[in-house]
């Protein structure tokens, strides 16, 4: 048994040490290389010689294979083939320290470039490790087993202990408690969750245990839909990327074609030796390629796209990264995005000769029986006025205008003004319906048979948070349109409290994308945020669709990059975040062609040899990699 646990330890141990093999080679032919030298200089050339090839083979076997593989696969030549020859080649004009030297620092360079790529890349398996592998499943006569989340389907009834994690998409069927959601949306404060409220798995329950049904499909799960976005925004590269692998190709070319000029004209036309010659041809291959040119985005990207993911910012490839730097315009669809989605109740007035709680408790009376949702809001009105006890009565609906029904006797009807009679409804309190009517509000009459005997102004009140992100986007510059299927006056009261630059209002689908192509035509990067199916041809159009996390699975498929608190202000964030990503980039591509052009021209002058030229050319992609992994960094 013991030896079992042993076998089993040293597996786990070696398993540990399998992403650090390449430092690990890189670092042994440091050592081999130390021992070369002092050999040499002790005069035992072969045994010096010996150590050397070791060390060319143990630190330069991992890059010489990957440059070997790509440039079969891509018939290109690549970095790693020039880095290769660069060594070999000083090997064979008997400079094999400075060959040694080269592959040593070229492999830590790559091991450290592994290392950060494995870092930006860690919210995959930080995500997995989310994901519960059992949950406990309520049988039909009450008891539970625990099973394989693999084996649940969506109907199945599930227990969670406090301290467990969700283990799949549902509701609660019985008990409260609060859920920890950080996993999801990057909230950190728990999220309070009673029956019929949602629960996305992986985030974890804190206070109490629930009973819960599950209602999507592990694959299909929100949890599931986030790992997916990341791993697929990490693998699609951004325009920049692109060019820059494909320069890469043709610049390698060059460099082989003017080495191969090195290595015979300096000799006719400047008199060199053979040996200086071909070691400055050696000089030029390391110094010229373009390894930290090609460093100079990827790591920066995969480290914004991680810091995005931290903080509920999912972008889906780094093409949408550069367009969002990029945006000068953004366009809002109102409901669900700067407003709540949920109409309330704002004013209520009833009739001189009739008591405010006995009237709003025979409007709520008639309205819970309705679906509509402004008969729901008014129906929370009620409730939250103290009137909790609503008697069933028979009601008539009236499509389009209202409902009926019979109370005491007496018929009471509910609804619009030409419903009730228009001319009464807008003389009823001196005309207050017109002035309601201004504010954005959608206003509802009761009428006894002694006339209007109430009214209920309901409105769709702007999120709080929708008026800090307004602000914030446009203190980077970028201007704010509102998109609204509203009519006219309830969108300028809208879009005057939220903040909006422009309004447009009673837009259908296919209009929102009319407006869109007008706006991409004036700002050329013009982002949309929106949360519904009909927002989704919109957000298709955009430079850069935002869904909102809680919005329909079409608008989420079709974005480019999702909200998954629901906080708009995160777009600003994603803003100031892809345009510090654009900064580092340009830096590490500057300071890159810099570094490799004062070290083509210090060879030419026998200014720089080759072990400086191996650190100065190393040395500048190990920065680049550094200076891209600051994106790490939540404080934007």
């Amino acid at each position: 048994m013991s030896t079992i646990k042993e076998t089993n330890e040293n597996s786990s141990f070696f398993k540990s040490l399998i992403p650090h093999l390449e430092l690990i080679a890189a670092l042994f032919s440091g050592v081999l290389i130390l021992v070369a030298w002092l050999l040499s200089n002790a005069a035992q050339e072969t045994a010096s010689i010996v150590f050397y090839l070791l060390a060319f083979v143990i630190g330069g076997f991992a890059k010489a294979k990957e440059g070997i593989e790509a440039t079969i696969e891509d018939k290109e030549l690549n970095v790693e083939m020039l880095m290769i020859l660069a060594a070999i080649g000083s090997a064979i004009i008997g400079y094999w320290t400075e060959g040694a030297i080269l592959i040593f620092i070229f492999a830590v360079s790559g091991a450290l470039e592994t290392y950060t790529m494995n870092k930006s890349k860690k919210e995959i398996s930080s995500l997995m490790k989310l994901q519960p592998e059992e949950a406990w499943k309520l049988n039909s006569d009450g008891s539970t087993i625990r099973v394989s989340v693999n084996e649940l389907v969506v109907g199945d009834q599930l227990v969670v202990k406090p301290g467990e994690r969700i283990p799949a998409d549902g509701i609660i069927v019985s008990g409260f408690t609060a859920v920890d959601e950080a996993a999801i949306s990057g909230e950190s404060i728990p999220v309070s969750k009673q029956t019929k409220d949602e629960l996305y798995a992986g985030t974890v329950n804190i206070s109490g245990a629930i009973t819960m049904e599950m209602t999507k499909a592990n694959e299909d799960s929100l949890f599931q839909k986030i790992i997916q976005l990341v791993q697929s925004a990490q693998d699609e590269k951004s325009p920049a990327q692109q060019f820059i692998e494909k320069f890469e190709g043709t610049y390698v070319k060059f460099v082989l074609l003017s080495v191969a000029v090195m290595m015979f004209l300096p000799h006719y036309l400047l008199g060199w030796d053979w040996t200086t010659t071909l070691y400055r041809a050696m000089v030029l291959l390391v110094v010229a390629s373009p390894c930290a040119l090609v460093a100079s985005i990827m790591p920066a990207t995969l480290a914004a796209i991680s810091n995005g993911a931290k903080s509920g910012i999912l972008f889906k490839g780094g093409v949408h990264l550069e367009n969002v730097s990029e945006m000068k315009a953004i366009a809002l669809d109102k409901t669900g995005t700067l407003t709540q989605g949920k109409p309330v109740v704002t004013d209520f007035f009833v009739r001189e000769d009739l008591d405010k709680i006995t009237t709003l408790t025979m409007l709520a009376t008639i309205e819970t029986q309705s679906n509509h949702p402004l008969a729901q809001a008014i129906t929370s009105f009620a409730k939250s006025e103290g009137i909790s006890q609503l008697p069933l009565i028979h009601i008539e609906d009236k499509p389009g205008f209202g409902l009926e029904a019979t109370i005491d006797g007496q018929t009471i009807i509910v609804g619009k003004p030409e419903f009730v009679n228009k001319e009464d409804a807008f003389a009823f309190q001196n005309g207050i319906a017109a002035t309601l009517a201004d504010e954005g509000k959608t206003v509802i009459f009761m009428r006894d048979e002694k006339g209007i005997a109430a009214a209920a102004a309901l409105k769709d009140t702007v999120r709080e948070e929708a008026k800090e992100a307004i602000k914030l986007l446009q203190s980077l510059g970028i201007k704010t349109v509102m998109l609204t299927g509203d009519n006219e006056k309830t969108a300028k009261v809208i879009a005057k409290e939220a903040g909006i630059d422009q309004y447009i209002a009673e837009c259908l689908p296919e209009t929102k994308v009319e407006h869109m192509k007008a706006l991409l035509n004036e700002y050329k990067f013009v982002g949309m945020v929106g949360d519904g199916i009909n927002d989704a041809p919109a957000l298709a159009t955009a430079t850069t669709g935002f869904a909102m996390g809680e919005g329909s699975d079409v608008a989420l498929e079709t974005a480019d990059v999702v909200l998954m608190k629901n906080d708009l202000s995160k777009i600003a964030y994603a803003v100031k975040m892809s345009r510090k990503m654009q900064r580092i980039v340009k830096q590490n591509i500057v300071f890159s062609i810099s570094v490799i052009a004062v070290l083509i021209i210090s060879n030419f002058l026998q200014a720089v040899d080759l072990p400086l030229g191996v650190i100065g050319h190393e040395g500048s992609t190990i920065l680049v990699i550094l200076n891209g992994l600051r994106m790490l960094n939540r404080n934007i």
